[in-house]
């Protein structure tokens, strides 16, 4: 209803670093916001009490004692993530969050000198909490930290923000793309693993199938991947199957030909066969992970790169040239329209992003710096085979040269 009277709900929409702090920007939908009154974090349970409430005009702050239904205020000392919703403890509502796509590119960093490592976990701490776009992990074998979000420059500004606000320096490597795995087809694994040493040794074996997963299917599910187990008996002890999902997820978080995730697969495991003494939680969750390997290689498994959806804006003398350049980088074009009085042209086109690399410098030197593109995620599609070759041959190794 938006009313002052109402009890309080307020969405925390936006996070700045500044010399006194981070300041959060909130949106009040209803209730009054009070200086000195105690407010509760709904995502994490924490109550914060207000010591500061700010009216911003540009850069300049006015100090105010309360703000109601409507209004968009900035405040102080305030421990949050963006999109994390606020309310006076005696509402139990949480506002939906926008829709955050997956990264579709990765960078590994570090900072330049070890001594600014504190500062380098500082910024990324901060810029993840400000930008639910922007993820960060650690690499399991490399120990690398490795940044995703939306594409080239999104990663760059990152790395500029840490060298202008926390003095640090950055050795970025080269950008990967986050590639993803299917199949094709449906195939059956008859699986054994067996290992023996000094005392009790492994022994788990599992039988089943995979099969592809529909788009529809997916959606349906709420998750791009299934694990149903249809064991009757005691073949497989039951205190294992919780062992077999782990390892069916192992295999789907690295997949057989390049590593990476794996998506629209169907996993049903039907039988099997223990050990009273070698047969372990581990053992199951190896062999799991291996028949699953093994059985997409049968399933005629494809990697999946992300394709974004491409718009270049710029003056119609260049339509000729941004074509050619989109058509050199494998891109699709949909639609391309003149506008009104025919001075410039929009190009609608559905491109690889491994393609689009170095695109803005191509596009700003092709038409003079008059050209300006935007690109968003559009979605997964199969690479051609000759590339899928090179990723797979170029995985190995890499792998070879780890181990």
């Amino acid at each position: 209803s938006g009313k002052d009277d109402d009890q309080l709900l307020a969405l925390a929409f936006k996070l700045e670093e500044t010399p006194f702090g981070q300041l959060t920007y909130m949106r009040i939908y209803q209730g009054m916001l009070k200086k000195g009154n105690q407010i509760v974090n709904v995502n994490d349970g924490k109550k914060i009490k207000l010591a500061r409430i700010v009216r911003m005009h540009s850069d300049d702050m006015e100090e105010i004692d309360e703000a109601g239904a409507g209004e968009v205020v900035a405040m102080f000392g305030i421990d949050c993530r963006s999109m994390d919703t606020f309310s006076d403890g005696n509402m139990d509502l949480a506002m939906s969050s926008m829709f955050v796509p997956d990264p579709v590119m990765s960078l590994s960093i570090r900072p330049e000198n070890t001594k600014m490592q504190n500062n380098f976990a500082k910024a990324l701490n901060k810029f993840t909490k400000e930008d639910p776009t922007l993820r960060v992990r650690v690499d399991s074998e490399t120990k690398e930290t490795i940044i995703s979000g939306m594409g080239e420059l999104h990663l760059e500004v990152y790395i500029e923000r840490m060298k202008r606000e926390y003095k640090v320096e950055v050795i970025s490597g080269a950008p990967n793309v986050n590639y993803k795995e299917t199949i094709s087809t449906k195939a059956e694994f008859d699986y054994l693993h067996k290992k023996q040493t000094g005392g009790s040794g492994q022994y788990a074996k599992v039988q089943g199938y995979i099969e592809p997963l529909s788009l529809e299917e997916q959606k349906e599910l709420g998750k791009t991947n299934e694990f149903i187990n249809e064991c009757i008996g005691t073949n497989i002890p039951p205190e294992y199957y919780t062992s077999c999902e782990k390892g069916t997820n192992d295999a789907f978080t690295s997949g057989s030909l390049v590593g990476s995730e794996v998506e629209g697969v169907r996993v049903v495991l039907q039988d099997g066969a223990a050990h009273a003494v070698d047969s372990s939680d581990m053992a199951f969750r190896i062999c799991m992970a291996s028949a699953i390997r093994g059985a997409m290689k049968q399933a005629r498994a494809t990697v999946l790169e992300p394709v974004m959806s491409v718009e270049i804006d710029c003056p119609a003398d260049f339509q000729g040239s941004v074509v050619a350049g989109i058509n050199r980088r494998m891109g699709l074009i949909q639609s391309s329209d003149v506008n009104d009085d025919g001075s410039g042209v929009k190009v609608l086109a559905e491109v690889p992003l491994a393609n689009m690399f170095g695109y803005s410098t191509e596009l700003r030197s092709g038409t003079q710096g008059k050209g300006e593109f935007t690109m968003e995620y559009h979605n997964h599609t199969p690479v051609p085979k000759n590339v899928q070759e090179e990723l797979v041959k170029k995985y190995k190794e890499e792998q070879e040269e780890a181990s």
